[in-house]
């Protein structure tokens, strides 16, 4: 059976470019096209899509308002497609309900635009893979099958059993991030390190955006950072985040990824350069994501005796990675979104 993909923007250059696109990949019915958000709508009810691809900026409905309405009223998984220098809107996409996004090479009407066939198709491959899947963790609701326990944690005066928590996360991750940052009450004598993967140009307004909402500092990590207590170093897109030890002091490296790695930031890297230093005064933990990076990083932090928690099934946006993390048998904890900071609290001695 083919998926229904409907194409909304308001750049006749844009719809055609994209109509192509997506009219190449086998198993996809390019069903109608709006130039705005008020006649998606209009033509999201007549035509029933599966999928639809979504520019943010357009005249009459902005992206917004239509994904506001589209979580509220449909099922309907939505990939934004907008330009690099709207960062920030495209987080708070992601935070309505976008399923996920891909960046535009440029603002402007260009062929450039056929750059980002590779990553549509694997965008779409994704919903295609998961299109029955709801998750609360982007529409900001939680369910019944998985409310559960989202008090806010407070850092004590303890001797802490570990030093740093690495985070690797995909598809679904802003948002994902964004909630387990906001369950801390306040800035917990953890160092925080993330790998997720992100391309070249948003993790700087990422960083900022996990800053202004956060107890912890966030920045997107630079070269010779220091991993310190309460700050949270985010690993710059297109590149690997991997640490080294100077005197009593560990910094971040930045470092160009190999060519033979298909996902970046790699999770993989970072957490075996992670496990290496801090051995078993780690955690790591696996949300979110398509394929299979972290899984031969946590037998790295499992081998220096570091413990794992991945994300469960029931709350991951694509249950990818978390399932070939559980796949090694060496995940220590599988839980629901909303229970992973109170899980790295608890295995940090401060609950």
């Amino acid at each position: 059976m083919k998926i229904r993909v409907m194409v909304i923007d308001d750049s006749a250059f844009s719809r055609r470019t994209i109509t192509k696109m997506l009219e190449g990949l086998p198993g996809i019915d390019v069903v109608g096209y709006a130039i705005n958000g008020e006649e998606g709508i209009q033509k999201i009810i007549a035509l029933k899509p599966d999928l639809v691809t979504l520019d943010l900026e357009m005249p009459k409905m902005d992206g917004f308002t239509l994904l506001r309405i589209l979580t509220a009223r449909f099922s309907i998984p939505v990939i934004v497609i907008s330009a690099q220098n709207q960062a920030d809107k495209v987080f708070k996409a992601l935070e309505l309900g976008a399923f996920d996004f891909i960046p535009k090479p440029s603002s402007a009407a260009s062929p450039d635009l056929l750059m980002i066939q590779g990553d549509l198709h694997q965008k779409v491959l994704q919903v295609m893979n998961n299109k029955t899947r709801i998750p609360f963790c982007q529409a900001g609701i939680l369910p019944d099958s998985v409310k559960g326990d989202l008090t806010s944690f407070t850092a004590t005066d303890v001797n802490l059993a570990v030093d740093v928590v690495a985070i690797g996360a995909s598809t679904g991750g802003p948002p994902a991030l964004q909630r387990i940052f906001a369950s801390f009450e306040q800035s917990v004598p953890l160092a925080i390190v993330v790998s997720q993967h992100m391309p070249v140009g948003f993790t700087h307004a990422f960083a900022e955006r996990l800053n202004r909402s956060s107890t912890f500092s966030v920045k997107e990590a630079e070269d010779g950072d220091p991993v310190r207590p309460g700050h949270v170093l985010i690993a710059p897109g297109g590149k690997n985040l991997t640490f080294d030890v100077q005197g009593n002091q560990v910094i971040a490296r930045v470092k160009q990824p190999d060519p033979t790695e298909r996902y970046i930031p790699c999770i993989d890297v970072m957490f075996e350069s992670c496990a290496a230093i801090y051995q078993s005064r780690m955690i790591a933990v696996v949300l979110t994501g398509m394929g299979n990076d972290g899984s031969r990083g946590i037998k790295a932090v499992k081998k220096h005796g570091g413990y794992i928690i991945a994300e469960s099934n029931e709350t991951s946006v694509v249950y990818g990675m978390p399932r070939e993390a559980a796949a090694t048998g060496l995940v220590d904890k599988i839980v629901p979104l909303q229970q992973v900071a109170k899980e790295i609290m608890i295995k940090s001695s401060l609950l």
